[in-house]
């Protein structure tokens, strides 16, 4: 019975010597704590990119309904302050010759043989008005904004939406009225914001829309325009020699045709025609 006894004992002994180890054995704090960071940063990373997708996704639906189909022809007659008029195309100017708008910027109208690259093309500086207008008539938005009140973050915003994009086009555009001006073929809209959402609406609706812009298929890059060195804005309003909105000679659709010939060369084909204008339009 004693021996019974004071082997018990010792294994009672035995097994709380063991507990006393176990319980006096330090805790991985460390290593918890790396595991605990671990999977933290993986719900942030995973969640970062699921709201990163879902907000992707929710703009695509967004935009959606400002993309051109059969039973939606000009999405951009749902948008807020677009103005539409109708002008008739393929009518060219000279280098040298202005035109007296009827808007400022103007979209549509006689304009220059050679067109301004629009391959998402950001000038920093103003550009002629006859050679951005042409663009317009090949399917691409133009993007213009007064420089004296759009700077810093406005103005990388508004590049964000045209650098690289094809069939767009931005450019300053000195004493404009509002801040902001988009330009496609027969129709404007005028903003006071960067942030405004009818940017997006606009250029979906309306960038290279079959049924919106004259020459269907035309290109717009031009390898005839130089573009470090465009021919400059004028501030000043044309005078009584101006080509009138009726004016410019009359030419062949430019789809599918390679660019013309550089402003100047004497191959350009734009031969002025009509009677010039005395009125006092918007600078061009």
């Amino acid at each position: 019975m004693v021996s019974g006894k004071k082997t018990k004992a010792n294994r009672d002994s035995v097994l709380a010597a063991r507990a006393s180890v176990v319980a006096s054995k330090p805790k991985p704090w460390g290593t918890i704590a790396a595991v605990v960071a671990v999977v933290a940063l993986a719900v942030g990373v995973f969640g970062y990119a699921y709201t990163k997708i879902d907000a992707q996704n929710a703009k695509a639906e967004a935009l959606a309904q400002w993309t051109p189909s059969d039973t939606n022809k000009d999405p951009s007659d749902k948008i807020a302050g677009v103005v539409k008029k109708q002008y008739e195309a393929s009518k060219h100017v000279t280098a040298t010759q202005r035109v007296a708008y009827d808007q400022s910027p103007p979209f549509g109208g006689p304009h220059d043989g050679v067109w301004a690259d629009c391959m998402g093309t950001v000038y920093p500086t103003a550009v002629r008005t006859e050679n951005m207008v042409h663009g317009l008539e090949h399917g691409a938005v133009w993007v213009a904004y007064n420089p004296d009140k759009v700077t810093g973050d406005a103005l990388e915003k508004l590049k964000s939406r045209v650098t690289g994009q094809p069939y767009t086009q931005m450019s300053p555009y000195p004493g404009l009225d509002k801040p902001i001006s988009l330009q496609s073929w027969g129709h404007q809209l005028k903003l006071d914001s960067a942030d405004d959402e009818r940017i997006d609406q606009f250029i979906q609706s309306l960038r290279r829309n079959p049924n919106t812009y004259p020459e269907v298929g035309a290109a717009c890059d031009s390898s005839g325009f130089p573009v470090d060195s465009p021919p400059p804005f004028v501030a000043e309003a044309p005078g009584p020699d101006a080509i009138p909105m009726t004016g410019g000679t009359t030419v062949t659709s430019e789809a599918n045709q390679p660019p013309p010939a550089a402003s100047g060369d004497p191959s350009a084909p734009a031969t002025p025609s009509g009677a010039a204008s005395s009125s006092t339009p918007p600078s061009s």
